[in-house]
């Protein structure tokens, strides 16, 4: 899944691997152990080859992981984002030019957070995405 970032000039990129292409630790090691049993017998692979296998796999893994939790952490981001500019006045791109409002709510969906925001004229813009984001007014507080 895509995150945005407020004022994001990256737009949104798909970012999502298919399974097709993807191989995981229980496919690896019935490969690995098929490896082993049709390998011939009268020139065995090394078994320095085959650790060196396992600890590129197991690499492979924890990269796998990081990659997996930064995109969690990112994800989180972007909504602690989304949610900190409830009732906070902004101006957002769209395909009519800047605008300027109020967010008033927020909405999650699969696509990451939503805003709706109430301009002065009291019309209110749904689906704004972190990305159309401009500038956030800093709060008046006395």
């Amino acid at each position: 899944m895509a995150v945005d970032a407020i004022g994001s000039t990256l737009g949104t990129q798909q970012t999502e691997l298919t399974n097709n292409n993807t191989i995981n630790q229980d496919d690896f090691i019935r490969l690995f152990l098929a490896q082993l049993q049709f390998q011939d017998p009268m020139e065995p692979v090394d078994n320095r080859e085959f650790l060196a296998q396992l600890a590129q796999f197991s690499a492979l893994e924890q990269s796998r992981q990081l990659s997996q939790n930064t995109a969690d952490q990112l994800t989180m981001s972007a909504a602690s984002q989304a949610v900190s500019l409830i009732d906070r006045e902004v101006e957002i791109v769209g395909a009519g030019g800047n605008s300027a409002g109020r967010v008033i709510a927020v909405q999650f969906g699969a696509n990451g957070p939503e805003l709706s925001v109430r301009d002065s004229s009291g019309q209110v813009s749904t689906g704004v995405r972190l990305s159309q984001v401009s500038l956030v007014q800093p709060t008046n507080t006395p």
